[in-house]
Formats: structure tokens, C-alpha cells, sequence
């Protein structure tokens, strides 16, 4: 069943993380991705079929924004004892093979995506150059079986705005996907 993403309020400051890059190896945090024009975190996994869906589209609009000066930033929070595809070795390789121009973040302690309250993938968080969400919500209307095509268009018209320096207009539509695997809570 596919899961939506919850409200923010913009202008809302991003928090910090510090989470293993599985492609690098290297420990990666907010400031290390940081950008002044945009910088653009999302929730992502392996095995989701809405992530799959829009995966080379997202990989293309990210190396078309990256080089205007937009980060990015994959964040992967799924449990992988419930969800083993979506572990470190497989998020490299997913990685690798589609060449992603962005790091892919494994949240192996989920307080990341918790922080964040994350609830899908994908889901996407797009912060102005002081670090201020001006931007959270889906990447466009396309899913597995709408036959709409992937273009990236919400996550483009927020890009494309503050790239000019103005607000991001128009009402923004959660993200939709698949729910983060949330692993259970121990209770001592």
C-alpha cells in the first residue's frame, strides 16, 4: 500500500547528520553536501517500486541541476533485516551501476529519517541556500501504473525557482511511495 509523505513547514532548518556514503566508504554530513543556491536530500531505497520508477530520471536531473551548483543527497533509512536488498553492498552496487551523481547514505540507525519525518520513498526535501526547506514533496505525478511520464517536474520547478532567486510557487504534493521499513523497537 503506498504511503504518503507528511506536511512540513517551509523555512524549517535542515538537521544534521553524519551517515556512512556506502559508494565512498567516507562519512558524510550535512555541511560536507551543503550548497548555497539549493541543496536537495531525499529518502530513498533499493527495492521500492515507485523509486525504481523514477531512478534514471532522478540520476539524469541530478547531473543537469548539479552542475548549476544544486547538491544532492540520497538517504536509504529502510531496516534491512526485514528488507536485505536495500543493504550497504546492495546500495553501492545500485549506485555504481547507475552512476548516481550524489551520494547514497545508508541511515543504518533510522534517527536520520526520524529527525527528518521521513515517511516514503521517495520523498524529497529541498532546502534554499541557508538551509531553509522551501520544498518538500513528490518528484513529479508519474507512478508505476498512472502511464504519466517520469519528467521530474515539481522537483524541477522548485530547483528552477530558487536557481532565479524567487519562492517556490504553487501548492506542493506530498511524496508518495513506498513506507520506510521501520525496524521494530526493542522494549527493555
Amino acid at each position: 500500500m503506498a504511503q504518503q509523505s507528511n506536511q512540513m513547514a517551509l523555512g524549517t532548518r535542515a538537521h544534521n547528520f553524519a551517515l556512512l556514503d556506502t559508494v565512498s566508504d567516507q562519512i558524510v554530513t550535512l555541511q560536507d553536501v551543503a550548497s548555497t543556491k539549493a541543496t536537495v536530500i531525499m529518502f530513498i531505497c533499493n527495492h521500492c517500486p515507485y523509486v525504481q520508477h523514477i531512478l534514471p530520471e532522478l540520476v539524469q536531473l541530478a547531473g543537469k541541476y548539479k552542475r548549476m551548483g544544486v547538491s544532492f543527497v540520497a538517504i536509504n533509512a529502510n531496516d534491512v533485516a526485514s528488507n536485505p536488498q536495500d543493504g550497504p553492498q546492495q546500495m553501492k552496487d545500485l549506485a555504481k551501476e547507475l552512476r548516481f551523481p550524489f551520494p547514497y547514505l545508508y541511515d543504518q540507525t533510522q534517527q536520520v529519517a526520524r529527525t527528518y519525518h521521513a515517511e516514503c520513498t521517495p520523498e524529497f526535501f529541498v532546502y534554499n541556500g541557508s538551509l531553509r526547506l522551501a520544498y518538500h514533496g513528490q518528484f513529479d505525478s508519474s507512478r508505476p501504473k498512472n502511464d504519466t511520464p517520469v519528467t521530474g517536474h515539481d522537483l524541477s520547478q522548485a530547483l528552477d525557482a530558487l536557481l532565479a532567486g524567487q519562492p517556490v510557487r504553487g501548492e506542493q504534493q506530498p511524496g508518495i511511495g513506498c513506507g520506510i521499513k521501520w525496524r521494530a523497537l526493542s522494549h527493555a
